[in-house]
């Protein structure tokens, strides 16, 4: 049994690389959620709550975003010019991971005024909780894929996991 580079990445360096490219984002990530279904629920767009939502919102998608450039440049360009991936499964782990830059800078944008800027509040909440459900489906799609081996579609079998 094998490991996609998703797994791997996280597996390696205990416990800083779990805490920098899963914990981190997640727990930001997951603040955005619970608060967001507090907002749509209530439509209280002011408060602690809101200021919560807004924070984590902005930190997360400005902290993905260096994230998705520091993956880019040391793993998915080097995979890529080194042939080093370990089959379609394992390029869908890393790119599903790497496109939750897409909703999240998409939420820290929106947050900070750079883009729908002369949106009413119901638009951008409208807005703000689809990049949240992007985000959750491409996150929750990349975590299927790293888990899965690679070599159940045909993908090389490299690091092994240990004790197996």
């Amino acid at each position: 049994m094998s490991m996609t580079h998703y797994m791997q990445l996280l597996a390696e360096n205990q416990p800083w690389n779990l805490l920098i490219f899963m914990a981190v984002p997640i727990i930001l990530a997951e603040t955005v959620v619970v608060t967001e279904l507090y907002i749509l629920y209530t439509r209280n767009f002011s408060g602690i709550v809101r200021w919560v939502n807004k924070w984590a919102g902005i930190l997360v998608g400005f902290y993905f975003a260096i994230v998705f450039v520091y993956l880019l440049v040391t793993a998915a360009v080097p995979l890529t010019k080194g042939g080093g991936w370990r089959g379609w499964i394992d390029v869908s782990a890393v790119g599903f991971y790497l496109s939750g830059v897409i909703p999240l800078l998409g939420i820290a944008l929106l947050e900070v005024g750079i883009i729908a800027r002369d949106r009413s509040p119901e638009q951008k909440l409208m807005i703000h909780a689809s990049l949240v459900a992007l985000f959750l489906v491409l996150g929750h799609v990349a975590m299927v894929f790293g888990m899965l081996d690679p070599a159940l579609a045909g993908g090389t079998v490299a690091m092994p996991m240990h004790g197996h």
